[in-house]
């Protein structure tokens, strides 16, 4: 009976911390429910519009896993330890890959096309997350958690990715380890979590970086401008709504206002690693948290990237 109420009394006490300075972003009467579990360490969830099937993964077991309500959970396919996974603004399937250290986009068919796994001849550590701008360009964080062979690159570097062309550029090379990654809904700001100084970088002087969210200003030709603030809290994934709110993940799911003000703390029964918006509305966030997948009905509706034709 005790594990019973557990997430209940999560929610609930959720929603009271959040509602002492604003109004709680969640549905009302909704409560974090459970979908599936029996994983192994859940990353990157991708709610697949033309399909109402949630994509995500589960990393140590290489394997990329679906939901859909009614049909619950199975496997979509094999993968090399993908960890964050998005839709480009075709519609096709973005996924971050650890142990092939690169970035790949299903096709239509099925097939596999690797769009990057270098830059300047080196390999990447072991690309961890991405967003899509409105050019089409991928910009995706790179720290080395998934990385088991020699590093190659000097440093842990966020890069921008034309996959029309294959360029690659790094744009942010002074995070420690960046994680998750989301523009604003207007795209005039990027969301950048570091979550801190680590041994494993080669520079003696990231070692001692503090954890937090980075937000920097994006120009009209798409350059980053001026750190605008930063939250002092880490996050792994991301994720945005229509209002300009952040959904970070740090113990549970922290949901900051566009200049990084905490509105609301939304307890979870295991620590999240990602989260996205989903369903038909596009109000359930969903939660993939250690061996589990989560959802909770929202109020505000999550922020398709600008641009996007699904």
């Amino acid at each position: 009976m005790f594990r019973l109420l557990i997430p209940t009394l999560f929610v609930l006490l959720a929603t009271i911390a959040g509602a002492e300075e604003t109004e709680s972003l969640i549905a009302p009467g909704a409560k974090v429910q459970k979908l599936a579990g029996d994983m192994t360490f859940t990353e990157g969830p991708a709610w697949i519009p033309s399909k109402k099937t949630l994509v995500f993964s589960d990393i140590p077991n290489s394997r990329l896993m679906q939901w859909r309500e009614g049909d619950g959970l199975s496997v979509f396919r094999q993968s090399e330890q993908s960890n964050g996974n998005i839709l480009d603004l075709e519609g096709r399937l973005i996924s971050c890959q650890h142990a092939a250290r690169n970035l790949v986009r299903t096709e239509a068919d099925g097939t596999i096309k690797v769009l990057a796994d270098k830059y300047d001849g080196k390999r990447f550590n072991s690309p961890n997350d991405v967003a899509v701008k409105s050019d089409g360009t991928l910009w995706f964080t790179d720290p080395p958690w998934g990385l088991t062979g020699p590093a190659e690159l000097s440093g842990h570097w966020v890069f921008k990715l034309d996959p029309a062309t294959g360029k690659v550029e790094p744009v942010v090379k002074e995070l420690a380890m960046p994680n998750g990654i989301n523009f604003s809904p207007d795209e005039c700001r990027i969301y950048i979590a570091d979550t801190g100084g680590h041994t494993r970088h080669p520079d003696p002087a990231f070692h001692k970086l503090p954890a937090g969210v980075h937000c920097y200003e994006v120009s009209k030709d798409g350059t980053l401008g001026k750190k605008l603030f930063m939250i002092n809290e880490g996050s792994d994934g991301m994720t945005v709504d229509v209002k300009g709110n952040l959904y970070t993940t740090h113990g549970g799911v922290n949901v900051y206002n566009a200049d990084g003000k905490l509105l609301e703390k939304i307890g979870v029964p295991e620590g999240p690693a990602n989260v996205t918006f989903g369903g038909d509305d596009y109000k359930t966030l969903f939660i993939t948290a250690r061996t589990s997948l989560y959802s909770v009905r929202m109020k505000n509706a999550g922020a398709k990237p600008v641009g996007a034709k699904w």
